[in-house]
């Protein structure tokens, strides 16, 4: 860095490395399998200053899962196609940490669970009819679903099927929401 970088934008950077790195060694060993020492590596750090920016590596992994909340009721079918589109292709290490890791520790199915909370409360809000929270859960789960049974599973079907065709049949589910 150069010597305009003032200690607080040097350290942000080193938090932002590390945690990135975390995103990746979760998503390829869960929270059990990966290690401080192998975050530090990754991230080209002391193990010291992984604990040092982020206290315990449960403080970590509870960020670097953490998904971005961004459902509005505004273009809830576009919104839902899109996340449909994001989940067949490659996940993000921040997803494929958490999703290895919900069934195992109890803090990543709590991060988990109050994700796909959110997620049902503003979808349910956005949708006509006494069964409109149900109806929402059902479709988040099964997005959920679609997502385990293609990148962790390998389920022929959904892992040999391009996006396209997959986005195409999933298209009907949201076809009475426009």
């Amino acid at each position: 860095m150069d010597a305009s970088t003032t200690r607080a934008e040097r350290r942000a950077a080193t938090a932002a490395r590390i945690l990135e790195a975390a995103q990746a060694e979760f998503g390829a060993h869960g929270e059990e399998g990966a290690t401080i020492r192998g975050i530090a590596r990754r991230a080209g750090v002391d193990p010291s200053l992984v604990l040092q920016h982020y206290g315990s590596k449960q403080g970590l992994f509870a960020l670097a899962v953490r998904p971005a909340l961004d459902l509005t009721a505004d273009g809830v079918p576009a919104h839902l196609a899109e996340v449909i589109d994001s989940r067949l292709r490659e996940l993000s290490p921040a997803t494929r940490a958490l999703m290895r890791s919900m069934l195992t520790s109890p803090e990543a199915a709590g991060v988990m669970r109050d994700y796909l909370q959110e997620r049902t409360e503003n979808l349910a809000r956005t949708l006509p009819g006494d069964d409109a929270e149900l109806r929402a859960a059902a479709i988040v789960s099964s997005i959920l679903g679609i997502t385990i049974a293609r990148h962790f599973l390998d389920l022929a079907p959904l892992k040999e099927a391009d996006e396209a065709r997959i986005a195409a049949l999933t298209t009907a589910w949201l076809a009475p929401l426009a």
